[in-house]
């Protein structure tokens, strides 16, 4: 191709290794350019500010409690063994072995030890390829400009895309899109369906942490679970569909006072009709009698949630979430979304292969589509469904952070909910 290894004092000859390559994101991009205008320490400020994945024989990660080992290669330009890592956006599809783990140069310049490789090459047989000397004074360098550098990695609540390795249009792309607000929150890409996150180590952790899931099986069930959007309360999407349907038959504004009565008429004759006996396949089945303190627990509850709803509905509309009169119609979006980012986490963890994942993703978007009319009615329908799952009413992080995400993705001219046509 024409480009040099990147030593220290190296530039790119002009013109070379361009032609034909196309950097997949703003990372490699940045390297690029650094490498071509031989400013060395400008590369090294931006590979101290990445997160740098190195290859793994997940066997060996899988029994190692959190070891890593460095897997060198021989370099033919240095002759000398080197070890690679790779930016987010050069990493491979994921396979079931190696796996990747995600580290940061300060990482590197720590455990290093003096019969370790005399170079980290970065990037390896790219036009952005780095090599980094590796001795006593290249890991001070090392050190000292991941000190310098205030952040790591790619910043939260910002439109990150793949420009090559991800899709930017179509069914895919609109099934990720449906997951952006988890994207975009964490700082990750948001077209990235060959996913490999904070790497394969921290997805494992994070997914049983968050999830309790730690097999195919389990992932499968909580894949399922959220597509079919059985993990929202039903007592939520009860209400909502109440009212919902209140709204068509009365062709207007549904108030507070009115939406409780007939909640609490509905779960009244509920439960006089679970009393009486059902006739069923293997005959007469007898009635589940509702004890009176059981039922005035059920009015009180459903009257609570109406109330939490509403004055979330206020809040939204007065942060520009919903328009002036409007309301949410379901929050099965909390689910969907989440459903697109369970795709991703469960390939990231090999639960799952790169097909499988496609095709939640798929499936989430289409339900998306389905059943909301933009991407700010479904994003207020999914906010509105995590502020009830973990919010309390306190207008807090778990408000905030979500609201802040919504505003990048609404209003950025690169967002996908901006480059993607919801029809």
């Amino acid at each position: 191709m024409g480009w040099t290894t990147g030593h220290v004092g190296g530039t790119l000859p002009a013109g070379q290794g361009v032609q034909g390559w196309v950097a997949p994101s703003a990372i490699e991009r940045g390297l690029y350019e650094a490498k071509a205008r031989g400013d060395w320490p400008a590369y090294y400020d931006l590979v101290a500010h990445a997160d740098l994945y190195m290859m793994q024989s997940r066997a060996y990660v899988d029994t190692s409690s959190g070891h890593s080992r460095f897997h060198p290669y021989w370099n033919p330009q240095t002759q000398t063994m080197c070890l690679a890592v790779y930016t987010a956006g050069m990493l491979p599809e994921p396979q079931p072995d190696p796996v990747y783990n995600g580290y940061t140069l300060g990482w590197f310049a720590r455990v290093w030890e003096p019969h370790d490789p005399p170079y980290l090459v970065v990037n390896p047989g790219s036009p952005c390829e780095g090599v980094l000397p590796a001795g006593p004074e290249g890991r001070q360098l090392w050190q000292q400009h991941y000190a310098a550098v205030k952040s790591h990695g790619l910043a939260p609540d910002a439109i990150h895309t793949l420009e090559q390795g991800g899709p930017l249009s179509g069914q895919v792309a609109f099934g990720l899109a449906a997951g952006a607000h988890i994207a975009v929150a964490n700082g990750r890409f948001w077209n990235s369906i060959a996913y490999h996150g904070c790497g394969y180590s921290d997805e494992k952790r994070t997914l049983e942490r968050w999830w309790g899931v730690t097999t195919r099986q389990k992932w499968q069930d909580s894949q399922h679970r959220l597509l079919t959007a059985d993990m929202v309360s039903g007592v939520w999407e009860f209400v909502l569909q109440l009212r919902r349907g209140m709204a068509l038959d009365f062709a207007g504004p549904i108030e507070a006072d009115h939406w409780r009565r007939a909640a609490e008429n509905v779960v009244r004759r509920r439960a006089e009709a679970a009393e009486q006996p059902r006739l069923t396949p293997d005959g007469v089945t007898q009635g589940q009698p509702v004890s009176p303190s059981e039922l005035e627990g059920q009015v009180t509850g459903v009257h609570r949630l109406i109330g939490r709803i509403t004055r979330y509905e206020a809040r939204f509309r007065a942060d520009g979430l919903l328009p002036e009169g409007g309301y949410v119609r379901s929050v099965e979006a909390w689910d969907y979304g989440r459903a697109s980012g369970m795709a991703r986490w469960g390939l990231a963890a090999r639960l799952c292969t790169l097909a499988e994942a496609e095709a939640a993703v798929v499936r989430a978007g289409r339900l998306v589509q389905a059943n909301y009319r933009s991407w700010e009615d479904f994003s207020a329908a999914y906010i509105l469904g995590r502020c009830l799952h973990f919010d309390e009413e306190e207008f807090g992080e778990w408000y905030e952070t979500v609201l802040a995400t919504h505003r990048v993705l609404t209003t950025d001219p690169a967002s996908p909910w901006n480059t993607l046509p919801w029809e």
